[in-house]
């Protein structure tokens, strides 16, 4: 065996065992660090099966921002429950025998589907490849999702946009005042960081186009952004014309991907086919209102709240 494959039999090792861990761990706070640690793990892994979209993506989303969601949940769930004896509850055990059969169940048959694929695989990667020159971009992944399957991508964006619907509908936004970091090192770090990520992300929805990047993953870095704001402290004032703007970026993303879909059908083309000559730059037009969608929708989801405007107002990323 040699080192390479060493490598990667004790990366799928550490995959398992923290899952494991992040699933079965007593302690919430050692699972989510468990669970953290997995996405960094899992973008390691999709980068040695040359996916570098997916392991951007993983360690952005996956690991990070989900990551902080999970943190700032345990928080609050921590601030509001009582204590509670420790111990092992009675029970648990049997309660807990029917979800393991059905996780055994689900990965055998995942197991039997994988294994039982032809090899080499029967896929489009031809024809793919050979209709790039019509797609707008030399980046397969985006030439997939923008192109071939932008139905999938515009339900994806639909799908973030009406979890900020659902978040909003429970509750209001804790009260956020303005305010600046604890100290000058941390302010200092902050505020090179956030352009930092910016200018980043809209790097990363530039090259898109011909190497691994795109709107998600540039979109994921502009979240991060927006928590690092909320978590040191660089909140805005009340949103009292800003509610607005924060709502309209949100739609952007879905709005212009259906306008330019529409677009498309006043040319005698089907929903979303673009015209081979402008096909490049409406994709980088719907990459570019999709960043900011994607970015405000991943801040909007860790603040947890409908921000409010008017006297009583509550600050939002």
């Amino acid at each position: 065996m040699t080192i390479v494959q060493l490598f990667d039999a004790l990366l799928a090792l550490l995959l398992l065992w923290l899952a494991w861990r992040a699933v079965t761990d007593a302690v919430l706070f050692r699972a989510v660090v468990s669970f953290v640690a997995l996405g960094l793990v899992l973008a390691l892994t999709w980068f040695r099966l040359q996916a570098p979209d997916l392991a951007l993506a993983e360690a952005a989303v996956g690991s990070g921002l989900t990551g902080a969601l999970m943190l700032a949940a345990l928080r609050r769930r921590s601030d509001r429950s009582s204590p509670t004896p420790e111990g092992p509850v009675k029970g648990a055990a049997l309660r807990q025998l029917p979800g393991w059969v059905l996780a055994f169940v689900i990965f055998g048959a995942l197991s039997w589907a994988v294994l039982s694929l032809p090899i080499p695989a029967q896929g489009l990667t031809e024809e793919a490849h050979a209709s790039l020159e019509k797609s707008g971009v030399t980046n397969p992944v985006t030439a997939v999702l923008l192109n071939y399957r932008s139905y999938d991508t515009l339900l994806e964006i639909g799908v973030l946009l009406l979890a900020v619907v659902a978040v909003w509908s429970l509750r209001v936004a804790p009260r956020l005042r303005p305010g600046s970091p604890s100290g000058p090192l941390l302010e200092g770090l902050l505020r090179f960081l956030i352009p930092l990520l910016i200018i980043t992300g809209g790097y990363l929805l530039w090259i898109g186009a011909f190497a691994p990047g795109g709107a998600f993953q540039g979109g994921a870095l502009l979240g991060g952004a927006c928590v690092l704001v909320l978590l040191g402290g660089l909140t805005v004032g009340p949103m009292t014309g800003r509610i607005v703007l924060l709502r309209t970026g949100l739609w952007a993303g879905l709005a212009v991907f259906i306008a330019v879909g529409l677009g498309a059908m006043t040319s005698d083309r089907w929903f979303l086919e673009y015209p081979v000559e402008r096909a490049k730059l409406l994709i980088l037009l719907i990459e570019t209102a999709a960043l900011i969608s994607i970015g405000l929708t991943l801040g909007c989801l860790f603040y947890g709240g409908r921000p409010e405007s008017g006297s009583s107002d509550r600050s939002s990323p």
